[in-house]
């Protein structure tokens, strides 16, 4: 008899978009998730972090990128604490329905960044991108 889940179904599916890219690990720290690639963390997945409320999901973006996509769209996108000053943007996964495609979007970039440029191009190759 299968054991039924208590992990949030947004994490599931999150987890399998990140454990697709190569080389990737999933780390467990309290209410979040950490999502590496040869040890070095290229998506968090936060759920009431620091009692803030919020389930979402952390990327890596260009410098300066966080600002634009947060000003466009600031029901969906938030300045993460802690990593937001360091490149990083936060996707609400609470507020509406997610757009899976958006996130695994996010997630390969994210990736992308903070990977080897080998592993990078294994991941676009892979994903279609």
């Amino acid at each position: 008899m299968t054991k039924p889940t208590t992990e949030d179904g947004r994490l599931i599916r999150l987890t399998g978009i990140c454990l697709a890219l190569p080389e990737t690990t999933r780390s467990f720290q309290g209410n979040h998730t950490s999502f590496l690639v040869r040890s070095k963390t290229f998506a968090y997945f936060l759920n009431d972090h620091h009692g803030d409320g919020i389930v979402s999901l952390c990327c890596k973006v260009l410098p300066g990128d966080n600002r634009m996509i947060i000003g466009a769209n600031p029901q969906r996108f938030y300045f993460p604490a802690y990593v937001g000053p360091r490149g990083w943007v936060g996707l609400r996964l609470d507020a509406g329905q997610v757009d899976w495609d958006e996130v695994a979007e996010l997630v390969l970039h994210s990736y992308c960044l903070t990977a080897t440029k080998r592993l990078g191009e294994q991941a676009r190759a892979t994903s279609g991108a």
